[in-house]
């Protein structure tokens, strides 16, 4: 993995560069993200310019033999610890060794992937994941040994917040007394369920949750996604690669422009309209994409109060979106928004479980006329 390959974070990346060429690389660092951030991905670019032999300005060279091995993750001194269980391939000394080449498969696939999806690679069905107890000793045989080839041996651990007590009382004590030249890559999203002493041994580095519009850019060039699609996909993804990965096959139709209708419909009171034609458009999306359209509908919802209160608070939307989000704003007022809000949270609620998606959505309709008009 490279500083390249991964979008923005381009503050991140440059404090990450200069930590190792004014050799201020600290022993321990903790790369904190939320899930489907680009935390792992810094890490696996940052281990991999450490160790490159030949390193650039704002890279690593990518060609030399150390970024080769490191770009398939078959670096000798680059050793990973991540959360494991029995399958039925691997039924007993379970450790993160014997996991190695599906974590490679994973992570290069796509580093923004998260706990669930891993637990499903490796056919761990409905086991949770764990860094066991017995990972502890592997530890600490990973470290006793010299690096073969790089500068440093690099253990890049992933969502240590899983690890086990004694695993992580026996890090701890690696990292009071850390090996010469080794470094200690902490991924992790949720560093309150981290042990504070380990916490205040690391260096954090904090990674942003990306905007609107990194999520844009990296489906328009990893997916070809089109611009519509991916606006559409970007506000539901929260920040989310791991999310928009997966929005990209759920999503089937033109949510704004379904939803620009429904609303000129509630306003007008066409309920026959709604009843007889819309009601069925909404049940022929299908049930994740009816969860999804309802959450695109909260999404903008949010964005039109925002708008109502400041225009600056949204920061970005394609023209056709601004000019309606323009208009629609002039009906939600504060007596209505909540009511709106809660009239969309309770629709996802039912549809979530599984009630008849066209009396779901007649009945909101309904609903969402009266607040729009009084």
């Amino acid at each position: 993995m490279q500083f390249s390959q991964i979008i923005g974070q381009e503050e991140t990346k440059q404090m990450l560069l200069n930590s190792v060429q004014q050799n201020h690389v600290a022993h321990a660092q903790l790369f904190l993200g939320q899930e489907g951030s680009a935390n792992l991905a810094l890490a696996l670019a940052y281990a991999t310019y450490i160790n490159c032999e030949n390193k650039q300005a704002h890279d690593s060279c990518g060609t030399c033999g150390s970024c080769t091995k490191m770009n398939k993750l078959v670096h000798p001194d680059f050793n990973f610890v991540m959360p494991v269980t029995s399958t039925r391939t691997v039924t007993k000394d379970v450790l993160s060794q014997k996991f190695l080449t599906e974590w490679r498969q994973f992570v290069l696939a796509n580093p923004y992937q998260g706990l669930n999806e891993w637990m499903q690679f490796i056919g761990a069905e409905n086991k949770q994941g764990i860094i066991s107890k017995e990972e502890s000793r592997q530890l600490v045989k990973l470290v006793s040994l010299k690096a073969f080839e790089g500068d440093y041996k690099i253990v890049l651990i992933w969502l240590p917040e899983l690890m086990h007590t004694t695993a992580a009382n026996a890090l701890l004590k690696l990292l009071e007394e850390p090996p010469v030249k080794t470094l200690f890559l902490l991924v992790s999203q949720s560093a309150e369920k981290l042990l504070a002493t380990i916490t205040s041994r690391t260096q954090i580095v904090q990674v942003r949750t990306y905007s609107e519009e990194d999520v844009i850019a990296y489906l328009q060039q990893t997916f070809n996604t089109e611009p519509a699609a991916a606006y559409q996909i970007a506000q539901l993804a929260e920040g989310s690669l791991n999310a928009a990965t997966k929005l990209t096959t759920e999503i089937s139709s033109d949510y704004f422009v379904f939803f620009q209708e429904w609303m000129r419909s509630c306003y007008g009171y066409k309920f026959a309209e709604i009843v007889e034609r819309m009601s069925e458009e909404f049940q022929k999306l299908g049930r994740e994409n009816q969860k999804n359209f309802l959450l695109y509908a909260l999404n903008l919802f949010r964005k039109v109060m925002l708008y109502g209160i400041d225009t600056a608070l949204v920061t970005y939307m394609p023209p056709a979106e601004q000019d309606f989000l323009e208009k629609f704003s002039k009906l939600i007022t504060p007596r209505n928004a909540e009511l709106l809000t809660k009239e969309l949270n309770e629709a996802h609620y039912h549809i979530e479980r599984n009630a008849n998606p066209k009396m779901v959505f007649v009945d909101s309709s309904i609903q969402i006329a009266g607040f729009l008009r009084n």
